[in-house]
């Protein structure tokens, strides 16, 4: 069933696609509004506790003196509070992100990056593809890092909202570089949820991963690209990438395929796969060692597109933990490595297409039935995944872990006392 889509927001994988205008640190409106008292005590007692956490008073006063960053209604609260209307399919959502002039584009950089860092992929042995690849999809090639003032955002964002925690240790994260590196606060710009650079990183991955390759004593991933193509190489060593391994393929399932084999928690050895009936998209044996450990993904159900991963493809999704976000980030890479393969947009067998009400009541009927407990947050991450196997099994329904219209019209026809049965008749039916 097709049905148009909207365009969605989502917190740390959406601003990979778009980044919005950066917000003013103070509107005229917001100087002639005295901030309240709540206000005033939070950024009080959040001084403090930076403090107590080793940020220095200079580094303090270089941030808050003279600006309280009160908005009566902050942008980025809007931003993060804002809720899709659709959930993007695999194909819709990668297709956005990887299209001809995307492609093009990126093996033009890929060329010209080949040519000047080949030493920086020598030393850290992630293939240039692949951060070439990111480049692309964090920023468009270094064109949208981002202008957002990151002390504004992330203290609005750590004040009474309901991911508080979160970005108040980014916040921290953000001090902790300016007092390291001397950088003015009017430096610390990015994305509205505290992305910066060319590719991205959140301020506590800047701390843990970024480099100063260029020799200047200050890792620079907003305005020195080796600094940040290194830091970028540096993250995805740390995280285990392995150069011999590859990241996957599109693969075709059997008929009579079992989905209890679906998911990144249950991998087999590519022999086992191939006797399960595995093949590649095009219908060839899967060209891969049969000993070498991967898991089958359906990202959209057993309706959209199934992937054979690796290792390589579950590093890529510790950088973002989205399906499509990491489907997308190694299709790009896939034609940037084969300058030949011709352009075609991902496409899948017609399939149901979810709103976030749609997953909300599905989490709403588990948490009526389940004794376990799940967030309903409209949001079909790997709990909720999980969470819809468990109500396929109990509906008799293929358990791909995607809730379609079946089993969304099998929880509105639930019987508490039949369960997902169909009724019997009290009477025989008049003829």
């Amino acid at each position: 069933m097709k049905k148009t889509l909207s365009l969605i927001l989502c917190m740390l994988s959406f601003f990979t696609i778009s980044l919005l205008p950066a917000c003013a640190a103070t509107t005229a409106s917001d100087k002639k509004t005295e901030p309240p008292a709540e206000w005033t005590t939070f950024i009080k007692n959040l001084q403090r506790e930076m403090l107590a956490k080793g940020i220095s008073q200079k580094t303090i006063d270089k941030a808050y003196k003279g600006k309280n960053y009160y908005h009566k209604a902050p942008d980025v609260v809007k931003l993060d509070k804002k809720q899709a209307e659709f959930v993007m399919t695999t194909c819709n959502y990668v297709n956005r992100l990887v299209n001809k002039q995307r492609v093009e584009d990126a093996r033009k950089n890929y060329r010209n990056v080949k040519k000047k860092y080949a030493k920086i992929e020598k030393e850290y042995n992630v293939p240039l593809n692949y951060i070439v690849s990111f480049w692309g999809v964090e920023t468009n090639f270094g064109q949208n890092k981002g202008q957002h003032h990151l002390i504004d955002s992330l203290t609005n964002l750590s004040y009474r909202n309901r991911r508080s925690k979160f970005f108040k240790n980014e916040l921290y994260n953000v001090l902790k570089i300016m007092d390291k590196t001397n950088l003015s606060e009017d430096k610390m710009r990015g994305s509205w949820a505290g992305a910066m650079g060319h590719f991205q990183f959140m301020p506590s991955t800047y701390n843990s991963y970024a480099v100063d390759y260029d020799g200047d004593k200050v890792a620079d991933i907003w305005n020195s690209f080796p600094d940040a193509l290194a830091s970028a190489e540096n993250y995805l060593t740390k995280l285990g990438w392995k150069t011999d391994e590859p990241w996957g393929t599109r693969v075709q399932l059997p008929w009579d395929f079992d989905f209890n084999n679906v998911g990144r928690k249950i991998t087999k050895k590519v022999g086992e796969w191939k006797e399960l009936g595995v093949v590649t998209y095009a219908g060839n044996k899967l060209p891969f060692d049969d000993k070498l450990k991967g898991s089958i993904m359906l990202p959209d159900g057993r309706k959209g597109p199934a992937y054979l991963v690796f290792g390589n493809f579950k590093r890529v999704m510790i950088w973002n933990r989205s399906d499509n976000y990491a489907i997308a980030v190694v299709t790009l890479a896939d034609y940037i490595a084969n300058p030949d393969k011709k352009w075609t947009p991902l496409e899948a067998t017609e399939q149901y297409t979810l709103n976030s009400d749609d997953i909300r009541s599905v989490q709403k009927f588990y948490n009526k039935i389940s004794s376990k407990k799940i967030k309903e947050d409209g949001k079909l991450g790997p709990i909720t995944r999980e969470s819809v196997k468990f109500l396929q099994h109990k509906a008799r329904l293929p358990e791909d872990g995607y809730p379609d219209y079946r089993l969304l019209n099998k929880i509105a026809t639930y019987d508490s006392k039949i369960g997902f049965k169909i009724p019997v008749p009290s009477k025989k039916p008049k003829r």
